[in-house]
């Protein structure tokens, strides 16, 4: 008894519905490399689940890429709109500046020069010697930024240097005027007046032993 015929229509089961899936994937990508190997086609299967997840598949001998611009080619259908064709265009010219500035680094590096003709040699030497001049220029600048920066480091030196001195100046001044000082106080104490040589006999001090009373 051969199987019924199953009404093609979304299944509601999700569980059955992910077994579906799976099978009919399978065997969808199965048929499409028989395809490709038996009858030698291009194939190129996309499958996106309703969960995000992609499978595809593609014949050995091409590339995506390929198949969409053979599509496009062949169908003259617009896959890409004006936004993505200004876009494609930039990359395009962008890939071409970029050739045409790794070509002239070489010939600034003296490779491939032999292709050159009279005309293309003078501008490659103008633009070496225009480049030597910044060059120089960039050094002269580089050496007066040294220079001005040596001179400020030495002007910082000497004052440095002259902090220093005065700080060690400062203690020897301190003691010579702690010095200056003493000498000061010692002729204060040799002016003072003896008043005691002058003040009379009976002011004087007596002496308290009897016996040096007698001996005046």
């Amino acid at each position: 008894m051969g199987r019924g015929k199953i009404e093609i229509k979304r299944i509601e089961n999700s569980s059955n519905r992910q077994v579906t899936y799976s099978k009919r994937r399978n065997g969808l990508m199965k048929k499409a490399k028989e395809i490709s190997v038996l009858c030698d086609a291009q194939v190129s299967v996309i499958i996106l689940a309703n969960s995000g997840k992609m499978h595809e598949f593609c014949s050995p001998s091409t590339t995506f890429v390929d198949m969409l611009d053979q599509y496009h080619k062949l169908s003259g259908k617009r896959l890409w709109d004006a936004k993505h064709e200004q876009l494609d265009n930039e990359i395009t010219r962008i890939k071409k500046e970029n050739d045409s500035m790794q070509i002239e680094l070489r010939h600034l590096k003296g490779e491939d020069v032999t292709s050159l003709n009279y005309r293309e040699l003078m501008v490659l030497e103008d633009a070496l010697e225009n480049g030597t001049s910044a060059l120089k220029i960039k050094q002269m600048e580089f050496v007066r930024m040294m220079r001005k920066h040596t001179e400020m480091m030495e002007d910082e030196n000497q004052s440095l240097q002259f902090k220093l001195g005065q700080l060690q100046l400062n203690p020897m001044d301190e003691q010579h005027v702690m010095e200056n000082h003493g000498v000061y106080d010692h002729h204060q104490q040799a002016h003072v007046p003896d008043y005691e040589a002058h003040m009379p006999f009976s002011f004087r001090v007596q002496p308290m032993q009897p016996n040096l009373q007698e001996r005046f």
